[in-house]
């Protein structure tokens, strides 16, 4: 088989087209950066009362290293909320146009909620003597919260955020928060 140069110049030409293009398309795709929900939900309690496999921390569980719902609401009504519900990072820098992706590596349901100022949930034992901020009133029953959930081992997209700093919250655990900084 002879290869003239013509030949070899026709393919040269057609690689740098593909790896031009690709490039391209590699500029133009935004950047993914990641917030983890985690909690330490016990199996037991929580499903007892709010039903089989609400709490699905199997991983922790096993392990004894978990908050029972009583223990969840006694902590929230001190004003000591269990630190083993958050989100990570608790502030987040990211560029305009960088997708967030919101991961629920917990054993229960989160919601990932925009709201103007941080404050309460819709679950009054939780809130810590803070009032329910307006983004959460109403609970799941509000389309705009519904939205948020995040269940256990799923995730959220959230795109399109304005430069600015914003503020989420778990509209059930509102001591769980992010701020959202977008150069």
């Amino acid at each position: 088989m002879k290869i003239t140069v013509a030949k070899v110049g026709l393919l040269v030409s057609c690689l740098m087209l593909v790896a031009g293009t690709y490039a391209g398309a590699q500029e133009k795709s935004p950047g993914v950066a990641q917030i983890v929900a985690l909690d330490e939900c016990d199996p037991l309690t929580f499903n007892a009362a709010l039903g089989a496999d609400f709490c699905r921390n199997v991983a922790l569980g096993a392990l004894g290293f978990t908050t029972t719902l009583q223990d969840l609401f006694a902590k929230a009504a001190a004003g000591t909320p269990d630190t083993g519900w958050d989100f990570e990072p608790d502030v987040l820098k990211i560029k305009e146009g960088t997708i967030v992706s919101v991961v629920d590596q917990g054993g229960e349901p989160h919601t990932f909620t925009e709201v103007k100022k941080f404050g309460g949930g819709f679950v009054d034992g939780l809130n810590a003597g803070e009032a329910t901020v307006p983004e959460c009133s109403g609970g799941f029953s509000k389309v705009a919260v519904a939205k948020t959930r995040v269940t256990q081992g799923s995730h959220l997209d959230i795109a399109d955020l304005s430069k600015g700093e914003h503020h989420f919250e778990c509209c059930i655990h509102p001591w769980m928060r992010v701020t959202v900084q977008v150069k």
